[in-house]
């Protein structure tokens, strides 16, 4: 375990003595100590190469906690054949630099022979919110991303945990593991950070060329178009959009992508925000996610938003092969 003090500089950030711990054994010596201090503790799991989206969560779990702690795993068993594991950005120094600047308790970065060691054959496997979309299209993904959040959860035993929205699906097989197997923790969801253009911040942005990168913000606006079309209508027709409408809207938005450059149209669907059903009407006073996936050359992208739309409206939406 390595102790580091960070020592302000005039900087109006905060610092903190960030502690760096691989041991789960001294994890729970120090998450034990602080609940009998009585203190407060929140989970931010990561895959590390942190970036400003991370860090927006860990300063919401500092305004709701006394302690945060950032665990750092590249998680082998949420990555199929063929995707990115061996070359997804590891940066455990540079993270803990960012972590101490801005306030976080504890980076716990435990090993794979620690997290799965030798014989390990025990799996969770979350039923209904994990199929489709992401579920499919990455098959034992979920079940790795439910395994590897389980364990954390236990070995941290935190009061809250932040799971940003940008990953929707997941947000909601965590939300759902926690209930049924009586976990205490409260999953608390982040909004999903993006750049001035729109994009959101990932890690998986890096691999992105330049050329790539100014194209890749059309992904995000024609999901918000296609969520503004769909509410145009819901005001003209007073009861709902037909799935013939939706689906025109989608339809629409993926030739443009398509004609703008990218590599191809993983899945675009509208489900219910609460129980992820597929949603063929909608339905205004019932929220609802149009969640969507692309590729960009070797990249996969995904995004949401709500419908109604509730982001930022200083992105415009963006439709190309229409009037919008």
């Amino acid at each position: 375990m390595t102790n580091a003090q960070n020592e302000t500089s005039g900087s109006s950030r905060p610092t903190s003595d960030l502690e760096v711990v691989h041991d789960t054994a001294a994890l729970r010596r120090k998450t034990m100590a602080w609940r009998a201090q009585r203190l407060k503790v929140a989970l931010v799991p990561t895959m590390g190469a942190l970036h400003e989206g991370h860090l927006a969560l860990v300063r919401m779990a500092l305004e709701q906690a006394d302690k945060v702690v950032v665990s750092v795993f590249v998680n082998p068993t949420q990555f199929g054949p063929g995707e990115d594991f061996e070359r997804y950005p590891r940066s455990l120094e540079d993270d803990a630099k960012k972590l101490r600047e801005v306030g976080a308790s504890m980076l716990y970065a435990p090993s794979v022979e620690d997290m799965y060691p030798e014989g390990y054959a025990t799996n969770v496997t979350v039923e209904g919110v994990s199929r489709g979309l992401c579920g499919d299209r990455r098959p034992g993904h979920f079940r790795g991303v439910a395994t590897v959040v389980t364990k954390l959860l236990i070995r941290v035993m935190p009061d809250i945990a932040i799971f940003g929205e940008k990953d929707y699906q997941q947000l909601l097989v965590i939300r759902r593991l926690a209930r049924d197997l009586d976990i205490p923790a409260r999953i608390v969801p982040a909004p999903t950070q993006r750049d001035a253009s729109g994009l959101a911040l990932s890690s998986r942005n890096q691999y992105l060329t330049d050329e790539e990168r100014e194209i890749a913000p059309l992904f995000y606006r024609s999901l918000v178009n296609i969520s503004k079309c769909m509410m145009s209508d819901v005001e003209r027709e007073k009861c709902g959009i037909q799935t013939r409408g939706l689906q025109k809207c989608i339809d629409c938005a993926k030739i443009a992508l398509s004609n703008a450059g990218f590599t191809a149209i993983d899945y675009m669907e509208l489900r219910d925000a609460d129980t992820f059903e597929p949603v063929t009407e909608v339905d205004p006073s019932r929220p609802a996610r149009l969640l969507g996936a692309v590729y960009l050359g070797q990249t996969r992208l995904i995004d949401n938003v709500t419908v109604p739309f509730t982001g930022d409206d200083s992105v415009a939406p963006w439709c190309g092969c229409c009037s919008h």
